[in-house]
């Protein structure tokens, strides 16, 4: 029986994926400035077992849904937000084995840049970060940082190639494994004819030089990726170790995780060796009457209308003013397009109501309530039916959800032999314990693997 991955999913904000929740008494999402926030954090997520704390990013504000931020900042839906890279040295100096995968967008930053702040996390938590390479998806982001308008859907991930492929040869290829020898009678650190200018030039990059940083543990970070349109799925096929989709069902995702891996196929990869999670958000308790009504209370508190400015920005599409019967109806934005893709599918037809209350708590994923059985029975069938491998597991309240995750469904993933137990060490870097590479390093059918000298 396959173990199942677990990732803790957060952002650097008061409110991540339950629009209005921070109102919830128990709810430390305030406490996402403190440095103690994130380390607490992370002691709890290793002691309970988790693969890695992922933690979302955007550099916008949702600013679609009746042509104003007021939604969002009102309800703290994602603004205010800070940087997810710089808590991560702190929470691995309190942790040995929880990786961290963090967002960062190639849209507005240098891939020479973004390779240097990547490799020195490596070093720093030993060989445990995965980037979760994304495009972004907000105009706001774009008029912010300089541009007019995002660049369109499909040329960002265009660009996005390209961006790897400076990353990969300067991960993989300017520093030999041999380079630095730290010889002190002779007075050389790294012998300089074992470290090579990468000479990338391309459309959009010219990186001529060699790169800054000596090897870390993994070089190339675990790859992650959340593209699930076409272009995106064609994007993470070539490049993803792990893949994050989301969905209202299982037949939902299951189209997401077969044109991933149809696409893997096609770019020479193994399909079986990109991981694929899908975010759901538990909902637990000692017994399903008891996660009943904490559900409940949660669902007293949410806001509507901050869930709905969420998905605004998600989806590029404006419902503010639409009736609640109205029909949900596919179109191409330059934004998220599986958002709306997976609301829009032949499974069902939703309306704006059903919208906004499926996704007031846990935004576009699944919501399980029940017992630790109950939970761990759902998220079997998810494996079974969609085919993935793990899960992002969104909170309802912040640090509770996590908390009770711990308390009533791991035992009993654990029962089931689909978790190890917290002892057992499965190797030392993120990328062994995924299971994705050829040990710490990308795997030999990996195109950033072609890099290496």
């Amino acid at each position: 029986m396959s173990r199942i991955l677990l990732n803790a999913f957060d952002m650097a904000c008061v409110g991540h994926q339950s629009a209005g929740l921070w109102r919830h008494p128990s709810d430390e999402g305030e406490r996402y400035k403190d440095l103690d926030y994130w380390t607490d954090l992370a002691r709890l997520l290793e002691d309970a077992g988790f693969d890695a704390l992922f933690l979302a990013d955007v550099l916008g504000v949702y600013d679609v849904y009746g042509g104003s931020r007021d939604a969002a900042v009102r309800a703290a839906a994602q603004v205010p937000v800070n940087d997810p890279v710089l808590a991560v040295p702190a929470m691995a100096a309190v942790t040995e084995r929880l990786g961290f995968g963090v967002t960062v967008s190639v849209s507005y930053e240098h891939p020479y840049a973004l390779a240097r702040r990547m490799t020195t996390l490596d070093h720093l938590t030993k060989g445990r970060v995965a980037w979760n390479v994304v495009t972004s998806y907000l105009d706001s982001a774009a008029r912010n940082l300089g541009r007019d308008a995002q660049v369109p859907h499909d040329e960002r991930y265009d660009m996005a190639e390209e961006y790897l492929q400076v990353c990969y040869k300067l991960w993989e290829g300017s520093w030999e494994d041999d380079a630095v020898v730290r010889d002190r009678e002779r007075g050389v650190f790294t012998d300089p004819s074992k470290v090579h200018d990468v000479d990338h030039h391309g459309k959009w990059f010219d990186v001529p030089g060699p790169f800054l940083c000596e090897p870390s543990p993994q070089r190339t970070p675990v790859i992650f990726q959340a593209g699930a349109s076409p272009r995106g799925a064609a994007f993470a096929g070539a490049h993803a170790e792990a893949v994050f989709v989301s969905g209202p069902s299982p037949a939902v995702v299951r189209r997401s995780v077969d044109a991933v891996r149809e696409r893997a196929a096609e770019a020479g990869r193994d399909p079986s060796s990109v991981k694929v999670f899908t975010m759901l958000t538990a909902i637990t308790g000692e017994t399903d009457e008891a996660a009943l009504a904490k559900r409940d209370e949660y669902v007293s508190l949410v806001s509507p209308e901050a869930a709905l400015a969420l998905f605004g920005g998600w989806s590029g599409v404006d419902l503010a003013g639409a009736p609640v019967e109205q029909k949900l109806e596919y179109v191409a934005t330059d934004s998220t397009r599986s958002a709306l893709a997976s609301f829009t599918g032949p499974d069902r037809d939703w309306t704006v109501g059903e919208l906004a209350e499926f996704i007031t708590v846990g935004g576009r994923g699944p919501v399980v309530v029940g017992s630790g059985a109950r939970v761990a029975d759902e998220m079997e069938r998810w494996v079974d039916e969609a085919g993935v491998d793990g899960f992002n597991l969104a909170y309802a309240v912040t640090p509770g959800t996590f908390a009770d995750i711990a308390e009533h469904v791991v035992p009993e993933l654990r029962r089931r032999g689909r978790l190890p137990e917290t002892s057992e060490k499965i190797g030392s870097t993120l990328r062994e314990r995924l299971g994705t590479g050829d040990g710490p390093r990308l795997a030999a059918g990996h195109p950033g693997s072609a890099h290496r000298r």
